[in-house]
């Protein structure tokens, strides 16, 4: 401000005390940029922007133009202005993240409540909640129901009700009732530390166009700097050209050609997009599985939990030479030894106490079922393939809807059928992905062909594969990557989907409470659950990548254009301050634009 109010002042007087004033403006503006451009050559590192702004403009005051040399250094730090107001909007978003940390947890021990850091407490200790304040440990509710606050972690503004029993995760508050909740893990395990975690370390995952942008800077900085001592000096030795006018155009052609717009603003709008993302709920790993995300053509789902709540309900009970309530009992048994949701829906079905000393041997046979002896008896309970596996006789065709097939010493016994709801955006999601440029949408399922028919006739992918284990899974990515252009996405929930979301190009888990494994293994994880925000993240990601082609391409015509003018000598150093700090202004507004996402997906 004082340095810009000096250039005005200048227009006031006449002779040496215009040029002083010039001189001091020239200075105050400028002395972080000279004195950097000094420490930097000290150590080695010659050719930055810095260098090239304070020869430039050193230059010109040596050529008597103090006037140029002012407005430059000026408009440079106006400039600098607005790339530090650009980083502090695209900060905040990430900011409001970091304060999801709690400062303290209230843990009851020995029948008293002290107040700990949360690093302190251990896991199944009890930690009591009052409204008001954060949830400082991953758990479960053991006593009280209360309403939390989410948003912070999740976007979504409407409170999320719990009772006892339910699991609440670090970083919600608590807004109605006092709880009490049993920790299920330390805090380093916890939500809120993995999310610090990846926010901490999303900006250290450079993206190809960030790492081009570096490399072209070392090499086109020392280039243009060897261009213009030769343009200042050959054609006064060649053609014997008058030296001033030719030193006079290097000058220009120096600050025309800072690289100041593309090192500030590519970087920029990647932070950029990382923060719009977040203020969604979505949480993107680093710039790199940004711009990778900004590619993907292919988009491949899991269903049950990704498509489907993953919340089976009994329907309905078959037996054969057995009581439904024993067949159902005996299951339940079985199923009580995996997490797998229809195990847990199976359990819940039974409503009774259950004896585990019954059950022995127990084998998890994954992508088909559970072996184990119940009383002494070898039980199996799984899909028709554990069945065929094990000879056991199905005479009928296979149903509809997902069915756990039972068979006790070899003989079947009967089956129970689930069903599982679509998720809010199912049937929305394959037309909104297709707005976003995606090109093939395929789901990919554990569950048979009957049951994949029947959520593929809502959702509509141009390809469904089912009866899949993990690896298959595995496969089917691995092929779908290697079909055409375009990179291929994988958004599941489970911890069966953790090894197909890494060799995915772009993985993404759906949930905060979804599987560790599967938001360890992802590159982007959705918050909220919400199917909508994975078309969300596409556009965000297709929207940063074209802005930074814009920039590229903006910076590089204009600069390449100016730079060829001031060789020609037809233009002067104000042409080249737009060249250089005009475009970064620019660029940096272009940026900026980014945080202005909209919600909805266009």
């Amino acid at each position: 401000m004082i340095a810009a109010a000096l250039f005005v002042l200048s227009f006031f007087f006449d002779g040496y005390v215009s040029i002083s004033v010039l001189f001091a403006s020239y200075l105050i503006a400028g002395y972080d940029v000279l004195w950097g451009a000094v420490r930097k050559i000290f150590s080695g590192q010659i050719f930055d922007e810095e260098f090239l702004m304070g020869l430039a403009t050193v230059g010109a005051v040596l050529l008597k133009e103090f006037s140029e040399a002012a407005i430059v250094m000026i408009l440079f730090q106006t400039g600098e202005l607005f790339q530090s107001i650009a980083v502090g909007k695209s900060r905040k978003s990430i900011k409001a993240l970091m304060k999801i940390k709690p400062d303290y947890a209230t843990v009851i021990r020995n029948g008293e409540e002290l107040r700990v850091s949360p690093e302190e407490v251990e896991n199944d200790e009890i930690i009591l909640v009052l409204p008001g304040e954060k949830v400082a440990l991953d758990g479960v509710i053991e006593s009280g129901n209360t309403s939390f606050d989410a948003s912070s972690l999740t976007g979504e503004s409407m409170p999320t009700e719990a009772f006892c029993g339910d699991r609440v995760i670090s970083g919600m508050v608590n807004l109605d009732s006092p709880v009490k909740i049993r920790v299920s893990g330390s805090y380093e395990e916890s939500t809120v530390a993995k999310i610090l975690r990846l926010v901490e370390t999303s900006s250290a995952y450079k993206s190809k166009s960030e790492k081009f942008i570096t490399k072209f800077s070392r090499k086109y900085t020392p280039c243009v700097f060897v261009a213009a001592v030769l343009t200042a000096f050959l054609p006064p030795l060649i053609f014997s050209q008058p030296l001033l006018v030719w030193v006079r155009r290097a000058l220009v052609f120096l600050v025309v050609s800072c690289p100041c717009a593309l090192v500030i603003s590519v970087p920029l709008t990647f932070f950029g997009g990382i923060g719009a993302a977040s203020k969604k709920g979505i949480l993107i790993k680093g710039a790199n599985h940004l711009e990778t995300l900004a590619k993907v053509e292919k988009v491949a789902f899991d269903k049950t939990g990704t498509l489907t709540e993953g919340g089976f309900s009994v329907t309905e009970i078959s037996t054969q030479d057995i009581s439904e309530g024993e067949l159902l009992e005996i299951t339940a048994l079985a199923e009580s030894f995996s997490t797998h949701p229809i195990a847990i829906s199976i359990v819940n079905a039974c409503g009774k106490a259950l004896d585990k000393e019954r059950v022995t041997d127990v084998i998890n046979l994954p992508g088909n079922g559970i072996k184990a002896l119940i009383d002494g008896k070898s039980v199996l309970v799984g899909n028709r393939k554990l069945m065929q596996s094990a000879s056991i006789d199905l005479n009928f065709s296979e149903e509809a809807g997902t069915t756990v097939y039972i068979a006790i010493d070899g003989e079947y016994k009967g089956s129970i059928s689930l069903s599982d709801k679509l998720k809010d955006g199912a049937e929305e999601i394959v037309p909104l992905l297709k707005k976003t440029g995606v090109k093939q949408i395929v789901m990919l399922t554990g569950d048979n062909g009957s049951v994949s028919e029947k959520v593929g006739k809502s959702v509509n992918p141009d390809k469904i594969y089912s009866s899949l284990l993990p690896q298959d899974k595995v496969s089917i990515a691995l092929n779908l990557k290697e079909e055409g252009r375009g990179k291929l996405a994988f958004a599941g929930d489970g911890i069966n989907d953790a090894p197909v979301l890494s060799c995915a190009d772009v993985g993404i888990a759906m949930g905060a409470l979804g599987s560790d494994a599967a938001i360890e293994s992802a590159d982007v994880v959705i918050m909220n659950d919400s199917l909508f925000a994975v078309a969300e993240a596409i556009k965000i990601s297709r929207k940063t990548l074209r802005i930074v082609k814009q920039n590229i391409f903006i910076s590089l015509l204009i600069k390449f254009g100016v730079m060829f003018l001031s060789i020609l000598g037809f233009d002067n150093m104000y042409a080249a301050i737009f060249a250089d700090v005009g475009v970064m202004i620019i660029a940096v507004l272009n940026a900026m634009r980014m945080l202005s996402t909209k919600n909805g997906v266009s």
